[in-house]
């Protein structure tokens, strides 16, 4: 009489290919392509590379954390800031930082929200935003307290920051 042998559990599925971060080393925080241009509102700005769907996360802006204090010692005098405060004792300056999204200029109408998230400066998407098109913030409450003109040109512009 033939006998039955029994089957072998089949053998796992390899693991895919995951390039290995090294450790120590963080990941990228910026979630979409981002290029740095002249813009028609101030200097340089930071533009969509690729479409960016609404509600989306963008990216970080990282830089060196420093005391509020330091933070207004530096923005005194300076025509161009890129300091953002995330508490009422710490602020991020971005002066030196590679990030593109340093390069947000201000609108009345912005595409992009900043949200402080556990000491992070982040950028979500308002809307859906296209490549090519440039990357706005409504900066709120800032140091210039009202004294300059806001250029971002968006229907019902306050006029000022």
């Amino acid at each position: 009489m033939p006998r039955l042998q029994p089957l072998s559990p089949p053998e796992p599925a390899p693991a895919p290919l995951v390039p290995q971060r090294p450790r120590g080393i963080p990941a990228d925080p910026q979630k979409f392509a981002l290029t740095v241009a002249p813009s028609t509102i101030d200097g340089q700005g930071v533009f969509a590379a690729e479409a960016i769907p609404a509600r989306r996360k963008i990216g970080e802006l990282r830089g060196e954390p420093i005391s509020v204090a330091e933070a207004r010692r530096r923005a005194r005098g300076v025509a161009r800031i890129m300091i953002v405060e995330v508490s009422e004792r710490r602020a991020i300056d971005a002066s030196a930082s590679t990030d593109a999204l340093r390069f947000a200029n201000h609108s009345c109408r912005p595409n992009m929200v900043l949200k402080l998230q556990q000491g992070r400066v982040a950028f979500h998407a308002l809307r859906d935003i296209n490549a090519g098109e440039e990357l706005t913030v409504g900066y709120g409450r800032s140091h210039h307290l009202g004294r300059l003109a806001c250029r971002c040109g968006a229907p019902g512009c306050a006029g000022t920051l």
